[in-house]
């Protein structure tokens, strides 16, 4: 199994901070976002490479990173792609920059592991790609807790077998407060439709997108986040999950 970061996106929300330095790569509780992420990594069996798509803007500074990390873990692979773009106006949009991954880097005969490169966990990633590996496509979901907070996420209805029933982004009349995060299992016969979906033209950036047209044709199973998890998509977001995450770091 390969594993995918998703690091190219601009994150002008969180300006001036990311300006000049990519959102995975902000320190959060003494290391950087993605380190969190790979730590979290650490206990997942038969790892292939760990691939992080990023921009023409911070490929250098994802290299240099991925060049001092690979000292620390010498076991690891990984391997940094820039899909090219050089402005939030000319982005490739997260599915777009999966299926740039998965194509130009023939992926599509192995199980892939997504994972955007703003997410923190608590908890291991074991337990997910444990329970995914049974699956042709699994996603993570998390309870919010709050009617009105769902409102801002990918809300789903699962059925009693975990599949999901309902999906619809950003709700106004919500089903329930489970939120899709941006945490994907996909075997490779999920892999090869990422070119069917771009083809008919859908939205190529939110990943949870293309979960909303993959469960209408693919029954896709669901694995509940128990442990603590963080989106990093304000400076609130960013200050919470130092106060958090400084309690954890070595």
């Amino acid at each position: 199994m390969n594993v995918l970061i998703l690091a190219a996106g601009y994150a002008t929300r969180l300006y001036p901070l990311t300006l000049n330095k990519a959102k995975p790569l902000l320190t959060v509780g003494g290391k950087p976002i993605i380190e969190w992420i790979l730590d979290n990594l650490a206990d997942v069996p038969d790892l292939e490479t760990v691939y992080i798509v990023t921009n023409d803007k911070f490929a250098g500074d994802f290299q240099a990173w991925a060049n001092r990390y690979q000292h620390r873990q010498p076991k690891s692979k990984f391997k940094v792609i820039n899909d090219g773009s050089k402005s939030d106006d000319d982005k490739l949009g997260a599915i777009g920059d999966i299926n740039f991954v998965v194509t130009r880097e023939n992926l599509t005969k192995s199980d892939l592991l997504i994972v955007a490169g703003d997410n923190l966990f608590r908890e291991s990633l074991a337990g997910f790609v444990a329970c995914a590996k049974k699956t042709e496509a699994t996603v993570a979901v998390y309870d919010v807790g709050d009617v009105e907070a769902i409102k801002n996420y990918g809300n789903i209805a699962i059925g009693a077998d975990g599949i999901i029933t309902q999906f619809e982004e950003k709700p106004e009349k919500p089903q329930s407060t489970l939120a899709a995060i941006a945490l994907y299992y996909y075997s490779p016969e999920v892999l090869s439709l990422l070119t069917t979906y771009l083809a008919a033209d859908n939205n190529p950036d939110q990943p949870g997108r293309f979960v909303q047209w993959l469960y209408t044709r693919k029954p896709v199973k669901t694995f509940q986040i128990t442990g603590r998890w963080l989106d990093i998509g304000s400076k609130e977001t960013l200050e919470k999950a130092n106060k958090i995450f400084a309690k954890l770091a070595p």
